[in-house]
């Protein structure tokens, strides 16, 4: 069965939000998962693309983007409207609701910051995993 982790940030901003989403993801890929980032759209996967490149001058986290309905080779994938490639173990999703693939993954990581449209939309998805039966578990990120 598929696990949830939420990590709840203090920050209110998306730049906050989308800066854990890159040691997040870095986390992720060193612990061997191939992972997808599920965004809100275009725009942000774009952003992520670019942020993966520079959040830390000493990380490397080797990513593509899902343009299309394609395979990339990539460890790490970020897309905003096409299913993950296959092989895909972990998902980390930052679009507001839940893609109807989740189920398909190991591990669905779910961020939270203090922003009240993040908040509403993560509180439903968190109903959503619970009233489904997923193990959902909560970490506070301090700072």
């Amino acid at each position: 069965m598929t696990h949830i982790d939420f990590y709840i940030l203090s920050q209110t901003t998306l730049d906050g939000r989308l800066a854990f989403a890159c040691r997040l993801a870095e986390t992720i890929f060193a612990k061997g998962y191939r992972l997808h980032v599920h965004c809100e759209d275009e725009a942000m996967a774009r952003d992520m693309d670019e942020r993966l490149w520079s959040f830390r001058p000493d990380s490397y986290v080797p990513h593509a983007l899902v343009v299309e309905p394609l395979t990339p080779e990539a460890p790490v994938t970020l897309g905003w409207n096409h299913e993950p490639p296959p092989g895909v173990d972990a998902l980390l999703n930052l679009h507001p609701d839940i893609p109807d693939w989740f189920s398909h993954v190991e591990r669905v990581a779910e961020i939270i910051n203090q922003h009240q449209e993040v908040l509403v939309a993560k509180r439903a998805c968190w109903q959503t995993y619970k009233s489904r039966g997923y193990p959902v578990k909560a970490h506070q990120i301090k700072g």
